[in-house]
């Protein structure tokens, strides 16, 4: 359910669930936290954070009948990107497990930028998903679509990925790729239309911790010297998950 939201928000990221059972005389709620170093935030292959670490974490809510609330945030950098050095996501779907080994998720969420400056920043998109599990794989498919606003310069933004994680059998590593097409505002090229990718391993230490490496990119047509959002480059990360 919480990974494929995670998948949507920045691929950079993606804390396992550690959950706490509510007291039994109240409905089941469970809930789970998240934390993580990257060094580099990269959402959908762009740069956020400016080249350097960013510091990441979240809560995750799942209440009765699959539904589920939570939040994200991360810090990035006011310079180069321009929206202040915050970003605070909030978001609720539903998710379902159509059989014993495909899922469905759908919900929204909103970003926003607390601490930029004047103007319109904040925007909401709306997302779902169908994940799958195939043996030690998990193969995901996902869409997004954020509708006119004005903090999209009065446009709209579509985003379709999928994303293959497989798991080495007997042993706490794990490899996994994405890749995503945007058509609209949250791109830069000049046709408004761009690729991005990612393939990275993941280390599992004990329960709760993981460290990560992953080579990110995203297609741009950014001419020198303005500052190269999509460049590829390697993404570190160290998460925990609670």
């Amino acid at each position: 359910m919480l990974t494929s939201v995670r998948s949507l928000m920045a691929a950079t990221v993606l804390a396992g669930s550690a959950f706490v059972a509510a007291p039994a005389a109240a409905q089941e709620v469970e809930i789970s936290a998240n934390a993580a170093i990257v060094s580099e935030y990269r959402f959908r292959g762009v740069d956020l954070s400016g080249g350097d670490i960013a510091v990441q974490g979240g809560v995750d809510v799942g209440l009765p009948a699959g539904f589920y609330v939570g939040t994200w945030g991360s810090s990035i950098d006011e310079t180069t990107v321009g929206y202040g050095h915050t970003e605070l996501d909030l978001y609720g779907g539903w998710s379902t497990d159509i059989s014993d080994t495909v899922a469905f998720d759908v919900g929204v969420i909103m970003y926003m930028y607390p601490n930029a400056g004047p103007g319109d920043f904040d925007y909401v998109e709306f997302y779902s998903s169908v994940g799958a599990a195939l043996g030690p794989a998990e193969v995901t498919l996902g869409v997004a679509y954020a509708p006119d606003q004005d903090s999209l310069g009065g446009t709209d933004n579509f985003y379709i990925y999928t994303d293959l994680g497989v798991g080495i059998p007997d042993s706490p590593i794990s490899i996994n790729g994405h890749l995503g097409y945007t058509d609209g505002f949250l791109t830069f090229t000049n046709n408004s239309k761009a690729w991005d990718w990612s393939i990275g391993v993941d280390v599992a230490l004990g329960d709760t911790l993981s460290v990560g490496a992953a080579y990110v990119g995203a297609e741009g047509d950014i001419v020198a010297p303005a500052y190269d959002f999509v460049d590829d480059t390697f993404v570190l990360t160290l998460a925990a998950s609670f």
